[in-house]
């Protein structure tokens, strides 16, 4: 049973990073050239996932969908139930593993960017990406869900990243009516990049 699809944890940081590290020494992996999306990187960790390829074009195909333009870059990570067991009760005071986390990267406020400018001068320009945030996915939990719900298991990845890259994005399910939106979104989504038959078939 699910303990809450979508779970967001507002943190000052990106957690995934803290937690996996990032690059080589945790089997991160970018994706490649797409001439589409060419500043929208989505970096997998760890890269061995074997659907990562595939929801890693899902994830940056929803950001450019969403209006995101780049250069920006999203955490897209796969964990273990105990990993993610530890992720939801360090940040959301949780027990147990829950299907997706998903963490906005907070920005820097206006009084900090003031702040920055009065002490040292002026802000260099530098060509780095937008850090939009991190999306954390439990396969493990994935898979059970799969199978109550009577679909594959890469039909519920597809979903539960495409609903951490919408959390990470703004969107929320608080209310009915927030709910219903972001639900209108997943199908949109999905049925545009993942399933052409997503919204007759999820009926």
């Amino acid at each position: 049973m699910s303990l809450g699809r979508g779970r967001v944890a507002r943190a000052g940081t990106v957690a995934l990073r803290a937690h996996s590290g990032t690059g080589a020494e945790s089997g991160a992996v970018a994706d490649g050239p797409d001439p589409d999306h060419a500043e929208l990187v989505v970096v997998v960790t760890p890269a061995e996932e074997p659907l990562a390829p595939a929801l890693q074009r899902l994830a940056r195909q929803v950001l450019a969908a969403e209006g995101v333009r780049g250069p920006a870059e999203l955490g897209l990570g796969f964990v273990t139930e105990s990993e993610m067991a530890d992720l939801n009760r360090e940040w959301m005071g949780q027990d147990g593993a829950t299907d997706v986390l998903a963490w906005p990267l907070d920005a820097l406020s206006d009084g900090d960017a003031d702040v920055d400018a009065e002490d040292d001068g002026p802000m260099p320009t530098v060509d780095m990406p937008r850090l939009l945030g991190d999306v954390v996915v439990c396969p493990a939990v994935a898979a059970r869900q799969a199978e109550t719900a009577g679909h594959d298991i890469a039909d519920e990845l597809a979903l539960l990243v495409v609903h951490g890259v919408l959390h990470v994005l703004g969107h929320d399910h608080d209310g009915p009516e927030e709910e219903a939106v972001m639900q209108a979104r997943e199908a949109a989504h999905l049925t545009r990049h993942h399933d052409p038959n997503w919204t007759r078939r999820s009926r």
